[in-house]
C-alpha cells in the first residue's frame, strides 16, 4: 500500500535523506495571504466580524462568544461517565508528569557582591486554541490547559470552533465533550470561535454588550493574550505566522507524522495498527515505517491491505499512506534505520526493536520517542501523562513539544554592587571601546567619577 523506498547501500548524507522523505504540501505562505483580510477584520469589527465569519466557516452564528458557566456545567453535567473517568484519569497523569517540569529560580555569585538570578515568570495570559474539523479533541483541552495551569499562568483562555451539529443547550457552541473537560479542568473562559479568526481574536480581543434572557446587559471581554498554543489546520497556523510578534506562538504545526523502527521482531500486525493510528487524523497525515527487515516490509502491507478497508475513516486513511508523505523505508541495518529517523526528526517515533531502549537511546530528533511494543503513540495521545502537541515537519530537530516551559520566560535579573562594579569596569570600559559604544564605557565611569577605575 505505502511507497517504498530502498536506501541498502545508499550514503546517509542529510540531503539524501530529505530528498526522498518529502513532508506533505502545506503552504503557510499563501495561506498566509489569504487569512489576513479575516485576521483585519477581527482588528477592526470584534465581536460583529467574529460571528459572521463563524457563519461563513463554521455554518453557525453563535449568539454568545463567550461560553457561558451554565453551558460549561451542563456539558460537564452530561457527560458520560465512563469518558468522564478517561478525562479525569489523563488529567491526573497528564499533571503528574508536568509537575516535574516547573524550574526554580537559581541565584549565581559571579564574584563577591555580584550576583545574577534567573528567575521563571509565567506568561500574563494565553490563549488555547482546540481544534474542531474531522475529530473532537477534548485530549488537546488537557494538553494545552494543564502545563498552563501548573505554570502558573495568570489568566487562560480556550477557542473552539461551534458545532453546527449541536442542538437544544449546547447550540451554536463548541462540542460538548470540549465544554466538559473545559470544565473539568476548571476553565470558565471558553469561546465559540474557531480558525484563524480565533487567532485575530487572542491577539486583538473584543469587547461586546450582551443581553441575558432575564433582560439584564452585561459586558463581554476577551482581553488579548500574550501567547497562543495548540494545534490547528493550515488556516490556524497561518494566523499564527502573520500575528507572531504582536503575540507568542507554540509552533507552526504542520499535519501530523509517525515514524516507526523496526525490526524483524516486530509484530507486523502491531506496526500496521500503529500506522493507521495517525493517518486517521489526516489525508496528509505522515506514516513511514524505517526497516532493515523486507519480510517485515511486506507482512506490514498484507496487514494494511486487511486493515485498512475495514476501517471506519478508511478513505482517509487510504489517502494518507498512499500519498508521497507516506512510505517504507528499507534500510542495510539499524544504525542506518537511526540515522535515517534523526535526519526525519519525527513528530512521534515509535521503536520496535531487538533492545528497544537502546535503540532508542540513540534518538536524537523527535518529538516524542515511544519505546517498545507497548508504548504505541496512542497512548501518548491521551493518557501516557506526556504532552501530544510536539514539532512536524522536521522541527523536532530544533524543537521541542508544548511544556510547562513553553509557558515560562526565564529572567536575568543583576545585582552588583559598588565593588564589584569597580572590579570589572575596565574590562567593561575595553569592550565598550573596541565596539565603538563609547556611551557604554561613560555609562560605568559616570559612577566612579568618570575616571576609569584601575
Amino acid at each position: 500500500m505505502m511507497t517504498r523506498t530502498d536506501l541498502r547501500g545508499a550514503c546517509l548524507q542529510v540531503r539524501t535523506v530529505r530528498e526522498v522523505l518529502p513532508r506533505a504540501q502545506f503552504d503557510v505562505a499563501t495561506a498566509a495571504d489569504q487569512v489576513r483580510p479575516i485576521l483585519d477584520a477581527v482588528a477592526h469589527r470584534g465581536a460583529e466580524a467574529l460571528r459572521e465569519l463563524s457563519e461563513r466557516f463554521d455554518g453557525v452564528r453563535p449568539e454568545h462568544l463567550r461560553v457561558p458557566a451554565e453551558v460549561l456545567e451542563a456539558a460537564r453535567a452530561a457527560l458520560d461517565p465512563q469518558l468522564r473517568i478517561a478525562l479525569e484519569e489523563a488529567i491526573r497523569r497528564a499533571r503528574i508528569v508536568h509537575a516535574d517540569q516547573r524550574r526554580v529560580d537559581v541565584t549565581t555569585h559571579v564574584v563577591p557582591g555580584g550576583t545574577v538570578t534567573e528567575r521563571w515568570i509565567p506568561v500574563d495570559r494565553v490563549g488555547l486554541y482546540v481544534p474542531g474539523g474531522l475529530a473532537v479533541y477534548p485530549s488537546s483541552v488537557i494538553m494545552n490547559v494543564v502545563p498552563a495551569q501548573l505554570a502558573e499562568v495568570g489568566s487562560l483562555a480556550v477557542a473552539s470552533p461551534p458545532q453546527r451539529e449541536n442542538v437544544g443547550v449546547f447550540a451554536g457552541y463548541p462540542h460538548p465533550t470540549i465544554l466538559a473537560a473545559c470544565a473539568l479542568l476548571g476553565v470558565d473562559e471558553v469561546y465559540a470561535v474557531g480558525g484563524a479568526q480565533a487567532m485575530a481574536m487572542f491577539a486583538y480581543g473584543f469587547a461586546e454588550t450582551v443581553t441575558r434572557p432575564d433582560g439584564t446587559t452585561e459586558q463581554v471581554r476577551c482581553e488579548p493574550v500574550s501567547m497562543v498554543t495548540g494545534p490547528g489546520n493550515i488556516w490556524v497556523v497561518a494566523a499564527k505566522r502573520v500575528l507572531q510578534g504582536l503575540i507568542g506562538i507554540d509552533a507552526e504545526a504542520g499535519p501530523t507524522e509517525i515514524a516507526i523502527l523496526a525490526d524483524e521482531t516486530a509484530d507486523p500486525e502491531h506496526v500496521a495498527a500503529d500506522l493507521i493510528s495517525q493517518a486517521e487524523h489526516d489525508p496528509l497525515a505522515a506514516s513511514v515505517l524505517v526497516t532493515d527487515s523486507p519480510a517485515l516490509a511486506d507482512a506490514v502491507d498484507a496487514a494494511l491491505a486487511r486493515r485498512v478497508p475495514a476501517a471506519k475513516h478508511a478513505e482517509r486513511i487510504h489517502t494518507a499512506l498512499t500519498g508521497a508523505q507516506s512510505r517504507t523505508v528499507l534500510v542495510d541495518d539499524l544504525a542506518a534505520g537511526v540515522t535515517v529517523c534523526n535526519v526525519y526528526a519525527a513528530e512521534h517515533l515509535e521503536i520496535h526493536t531487538r533492545d528497544a531502549a537502546e535503540v532508542a537511546a540513540q534518538i536524537r530528533n523527535a518529538g516524542a520517542v515511544f519505546v517498545g511494543a507497548y508504548s504505541p503513540v496512542s497512548l501518548g495521545d491521551y493518557a501516557a501523562g506526556s504532552n501530544h502537541v510536539l514539532p512536524t515537519a522536521g522541527a523536532a530537530s530544533h524543537s521541542s513539544g508544548l511544556s510547562v516551559q513553553s509557558f515560562l520566560r526565564g529572567v536575568h535579573v543583576v545585582t552588583y554592587d559598588r565593588a564589584a562594579l569597580r572590579e570589572i569596569a575596565p574590562y567593561v570600559v575595553a569592550l565598550a571601546q573596541a565596539e565603538d559604544l563609547p556611551g557604554h564605557g561613560q555609562a560605568i565611569t559616570a559612577r566612579f567619577g568618570d575616571e576609569v577605575p584601575s
